[in-house]
């Protein structure tokens, strides 16, 4: 089982790219963040044409995420459990029916900029209901990714210059304290580094200042994964190439392979 996840920066003005991403690459799940589309103008269409069974928790304009499938899907449920007033689109899961069946919950978790203030009070807030889900989730034991744009550099090593993100909601060490009470907490796997212990792997480049041409990346596209989830890991990698192409989004695909 490929799954991807991606933010697509807009799926209306990255059509082009992500249906020729969804021709070429083809993973079985493609997991979006930041559509900014309402489900009612989502295009579906396109993509269903693709093979792919869409599923949607919308947003004019702003946040929203997107689960495709090659596969069937089950049990899909949208917005995460912990806070009736919230009402952004961050949040969607379904089961995945492979070889094995493994829930896949993508997500897009607050900037939190400027910190202090509300906005940052609503990321840790979002980030602990979503530890509380993670351990309700391990307690079925069933395999399970939660993968997507967190918004969290999880050490100086995940940035090519650390020093320009110390006051930044992305990486404050109350930030990086609750992502480390979120994997390590609750037992799950960061992917990429059963992979590699090294820096240099980046998932974010802005469009400003070249900072793409600089190698000025960011990782902060995650597939956290359960124990169930672990023990089927066989690869996870970065499809950085993607961020050359023509129009594209600011992040690129980070890809999960399972024996599942």
């Amino acid at each position: 089982m490929k799954i991807a996840t991606f933010n697509i920066n807009g799926v209306k003005a990255r059509l082009p790219v992500l249906l020729d991403w969804l021709a070429e690459s083809a993973p079985d799940v493609a997991c979006l963040q930041e559509i900014k589309s309402a489900d009612e103008t989502f295009p579906r269409e396109q993509i269903e044409d693709l093979g792919y069974t869409v599923h949607t928790h919308g947003q004019k304009s702003f946040n929203g995420v997107a689960i495709l499938s090659k596969l069937p899907l089950e049990d899909v449920t949208r917005g995460l459990p912990g806070d009736e007033a919230d009402d952004h689109a961050r949040y969607i899961e379904a089961t995945v029916i492979g070889e094995r069946a493994v829930r896949v919950a993508c997500l897009y978790l607050p900037n939190g900029n400027p910190a202090p203030g509300p906005k940052y009070d609503y990321k840790l807030g979002w980030l602990e209901r979503l530890r509380i889900r993670v351990t309700e989730i391990i307690a079925t034991e069933e395999p399970a990714v939660f993968c997507g744009d967190y918004n969290v550099i999880p050490e100086a090593r995940d940035a090519a210059r650390p020093e320009a993100w110390v006051t930044d909601a992305l990486a404050l060490p109350d930030t990086r304290a609750a992502f480390r009470r979120l994997v390590h907490g609750a037992g799950l796997t960061d992917a990429l580094r059963v992979q590699t212990r090294a820096g240099g792997h980046y998932s974010f480049w802005d469009y400003q200042a070249g900072a793409w041409n600089r190698n000025d990346g960011i990782r902060i596209d995650h597939h956290l994964l359960t124990p169930q989830a672990a023990d089927l890991l066989e690869e996870c990698w970065i499809e950085a190439d993607l961020r050359a192409r023509e129009k594209p989004s600011d992040h690129v695909p980070v890809w999960l392979r399972l024996a599942a």
